[in-house]
């Protein structure tokens, strides 16, 4: 399966996500991760591989992306169950919410988008063992 342009370029727009979070200060892909910076560089980085394996191996591109939705989507509800079920420094000295309107956005935006890569991919790729 040649990976399709689409695909690509959402891998390939990983830099202009990683100029908005670390230049402009806006986190879009990433909210989940905003209290991990380290993780929020492996996770950009992980994006770049991802585009280099599709790229380098067009073949695996439903293993490629199944397997980034998987643990985008695993990483987003961990993220989030920590946040939520944790008591924070915000929280208890300064008046703060658990979560803020921007990480309940990126939750279901990134969540709905990871889940639906893993249904496709998933099914995709069952379809294929079936040849």
């Amino acid at each position: 399966m040649a990976a399709a342009p689409s695909i690509r370029l959402y891998y390939a727009a990983t830099v202009i996500f990683l100029l908005l979070d670390y230049v402009a200060g806006i986190n879009v892909r990433v909210a989940f991760l905003e209290p991990w910076p380290a993780w929020r560089g492996a996770y950009y980085a992980f994006c770049f591989g991802c585009l280099l394996a599709i790229a380098w191996r067009p073949a695996l591109t439903t293993l490629v992306t199944t397997t980034e939705s998987l643990i985008t989507l695993s990483a987003l509800i961990v993220g989030m169950g920590v946040r939520v079920m944790t008591l924070s420094t915000t929280l208890t000295e300064e008046g703060g919410s658990f979560i803020t309107p921007e990480e309940i956005i990126n939750f279901v935006l990134a969540g709905f988008v990871a889940w639906w890569g893993w249904v496709r991919g998933s099914a995709a790729l069952k379809e294929e063992m079936r040849l």
